[in-house]
């Protein structure tokens, strides 16, 4: 696999991730590919990843866009079952630019219905299976292959080539996450991306009341008996970034929820409720197009 010279990509992110004219984009895609697996999160997060995303939101991958989302379904599956090592980067951060390839073959229209369905496949495959549920590693920065999984799984659910049978599979899919016995703790912000993907399900308004509420009951009868549900309990601190530390490509507040959720109401001190206005940025595919309510109101477009 060929590499780009010293310096190439820092020159790239300096210039605003302009395409450059005198590299071929598959030999580009090739290395940045490659980066997506670095231990070094300032080649991974810093360079990879936003590059790879700006370029697909901006079509520049349209003509090849089928071919790089099959190459990144391959990621998933490199060093899967594995436990602490570093190729978590690889599967996690091809799941983080498949969310981005579903989203633009939604948004423009590209591949067709089974390529989504052959996406969806992958990515739900790999997400039951994956082991290394690590979200800040120490040295290394964001490993954080739930949340992006979570975010795949969001992706899927906002493409209209998910009908009532492939939305409860991922009901299902997000359900063995959190049921699965672990001594992992997501706390990492984990819960809250889990929950997006489910309300983005939601608001698709297909999955009937006798669709969701065995799968609520399903959640509440696996309960961990010390307030969470199997991994999933953010009292305690293992596994926590530094202070500081949030990955570059996302938010992981409250108030982020609440502007990258258009319609939401959060909860008030004082019990009501106010709506907010929708900032989301560049890196929050399709969000900004999500404008409908929540709660049994019209689907998206």
């Amino acid at each position: 696999m060929l590499r780009m010279p010293s310096g190439f990509w820092e020159q790239v992110v300096a210039d605003g991730l302009k395409v450059p004219q005198d590299r071929s984009l598959v030999e580009m895609t090739e290395d940045l590919t490659r980066m997506l697996g670095d231990p070094n999160p300032e080649v991974r997060d810093g360079i990879a990843f936003p590059t790879m995303a700006t370029w697909i939101d901006d079509g520049v991958y349209d003509d090849l866009l089928v071919g790089l989302g099959d190459g990144m379904c391959h990621g998933l599956d490199i060093g899967l079952g594995e436990i602490e090592s570093d190729t978590v980067f690889r599967r996690s951060f091809s799941a983080l630019i498949l969310t981005e390839c579903i989203d633009r073959t939604t948004r423009a229209a590209l591949g067709g219905p089974n390529v989504i369905l052959r996406w969806g496949d992958r990515i739900m495959s790999w997400y039951s299976r994956e082991r290394d549920l690590r979200g800040f590693v120490p040295g290394k920065g964001w490993a954080h292959a739930i949340a992006h999984g979570a975010d795949a799984l969001g992706a899927l659910a906002r493409s209209p080539v998910m009908g009532k049978l492939e939305l409860t599979v991922i009901l299902d899919v997000i359900a063995d996450r959190l049921l699965t016995p672990t001594e992992a703790f997501f706390v990492c912000g984990e819960g809250d991306r889990l929950a997006f993907a489910t309300m983005h399900l939601l608001r698709r308004n297909i999955l009937e009341l006798d669709v969701l509420e065995p799968w609520v009951a399903r959640l509440a009868s696996g309960a961990h008996p010390r307030g969470g549900v199997s991994g999933f309990l953010d009292a305690d601190p293992r596994g926590r970034p530094p202070d500081g530390h949030r990955p570059k490509h996302e938010g992981d507040t409250r108030s982020d929820w609440d502007e990258r959720c258009p319609g939401y109401q959060s909860p008030r001190p004082d019990g009501e409720s106010r709506p907010h206005r929708c900032r989301a940025g560049r890196r929050t595919p399709g969000v900004g197009r999500v404008r409908e309510q929540t709660r049994g109101h019209q689907q998206p477009e």
